[in-house]
């Protein structure tokens, strides 16, 4: 057989944007000794191998708990279960005492991850070659990369700009196109690390209410804040069932589980004048991917959040209290690598997020895969170009960091390492 032509796959095979983390984790390899501030996986001190079996021993004695006979346990964990999962009814009373969220069961997906979240949501509410994602901007690429597998056009509104995207929405209709949604992180964003003011996120619903559109949050930092400030989810101050909720546990649990969930509350109305939850379509869609969340990730995340009484919050308090010393850290090394004058000079700056894992650093060169690549072999340090996070481009000289994989005393000689690229590139 002959070689198959890249041409006659799919378009996303030869999209750069899928290519982008490949070429980070081939980086990575290549330089395994580098300080990395490219990684967005949490910081591992937290893990221990043990509660993976206390957790699921917790679960087990929980349906032991609710009546079920040993069969009927063991058909829980080892058959395939309810497309929409197992948990969620743990996943409610969680979101309860952490979000003062009041959450129907029924409303809630499980999900492999928010991954797949975002790929039946966005399958779901793009039925045509006319509809249109709108997504801020800069933007996670895991959504970007979604519709792009999907053949969904995207079109990008400035990060917490609820004017713009009144205007966009307008405009995109005015051209015979329809917004469906708007995809945003109101917390702590991957890669900016913005937080939304709550006015901010009041009028974005606004608008959305009078533009006739959908937002879709997704909120996996919002428990990392530096400034111990908390601020509202978009669908706690959601009134219009505008907005469906992304959730994922790979932050606040662990990223092995593969655990995520959805909340999608909106009605949808039939020819037959019948009516069911968004929830339940999106189940239909995910029979035909995933068929059905591991019954053991549920069991080991449903296991933890009994044994921490359904309070992620509480259960996460050190892990808040290290990611925002880590950021502190961040921050004042790089003032002090780069002090008031010198930054006017060399045209550094970087912004000061209050909370999350990122911290994007403007230079004065261009931050490309290259210049990742030139950092690791000279320099001994990883970070990732804000230019894939633009979808319709820009970001050429700003970088992202992540903290949120390293201890305090990487981050200052990482700090050093990078300020040292920095200046060599400057005088290049």
């Amino acid at each position: 057989m002959s070689p198959l032509s890249l041409a006659g796959l799919h378009g996303s095979l030869a999209d750069p944007l899928l290519d982008a983390m490949t070429f980070l984790n081939e980086v990575a390899e290549r330089y395994p000794e580098a300080v990395s501030f490219a990684a967005g996986r949490p910081f591992e001190g937290f893990f221990e191998t043990g509660l993976v079996a206390k957790y699921l021993d917790v679960y087990l004695e929980h349906l032991r708990g609710r009546g079920l006979t040993e069969d009927q346990v063991r058909t829980a964990l080892f058959q395939y279960g309810p497309t929409k999962g197992i948990v969620a009814d743990l996943i409610a009373r969680t979101l309860a005492n952490d979000e003062g969220l009041d959450v129907d069961p029924a409303s809630v997906v499980v999900t492999v991850g928010a991954q797949e979240g975002m790929l039946l949501v966005l399958r779901a509410l793009c039925a045509g070659p006319d509809d249109v994602l709108l997504v801020s901007s800069p933007c996670y690429v895991g959504v970007t990369g979604a519709a792009r597998l999907l053949d969904i056009t995207t079109v990008p509104v400035p990060e917490g700009d609820p004017a713009a995207l009144a205007a966009t929405a307008r405009r995109l209709r005015a051209e015979g196109r329809r917004p469906r949604a708007l995809y945003v992180v109101p917390d702590f964003a991957n890669p900016s690390g913005v937080s939304l003011p709550t006015a901010v996120r009041e009028e974005l619903l606004a608008v959305a209410g009078r533009e006739d559109l959908l937002v879709l949050e997704d909120d996996p930092y919002g428990f990392f804040s530096r400034t111990g400030e908390r601020r509202p989810t978009l669908k706690a101050l959601d009134r219009g069932r505008r907005v469906v909720h992304l959730g994922s546990f790979a932050k606040t649990c662990f990223p092995g589980a593969r655990l995520g969930y959805l909340i999608a509350d909106q009605e949808v109305r039939a020819p037959d004048g019948s009516t069911t939850l968004l929830a339940d379509q999106l189940a239909k869609l995910k029979s035909m991917t995933t068929v059905n969340t591991p019954a053991l990730s549920q069991a080991v995340i449903g296991g933890l959040l009994i044994a921490h009484d359904f309070r992620l919050r509480e259960a996460n308090a050190e892990a808040v209290a290290h990611y925002a010393a880590g950021l502190d850290r961040l921050l004042a090394e790089l003032d002090r690598h780069f002090p008031a004058a010198e930054r006017e000079r060399l045209g550094v700056d970087w912004n000061q997020p209050e909370g999350g894992y990122f911290t994007v650093l403007t230079v004065p060169f261009t931050a490309d895969a290259a210049a990742v690549a030139r950092c690791a072999e000279r320099h001994g340090v990883l970070w990732t170009p804000m230019t894939d996070f633009y979808p319709d481009g820009g970001g050429e000289r700003r970088l992202r960091l992540s903290i949120s994989s390293l201890t305090a005393d990487r981050i200052a000689d990482g700090v050093g390492r990078l300020a040292a690229f920095v200046r060599a590139e400057a005088e290049a």
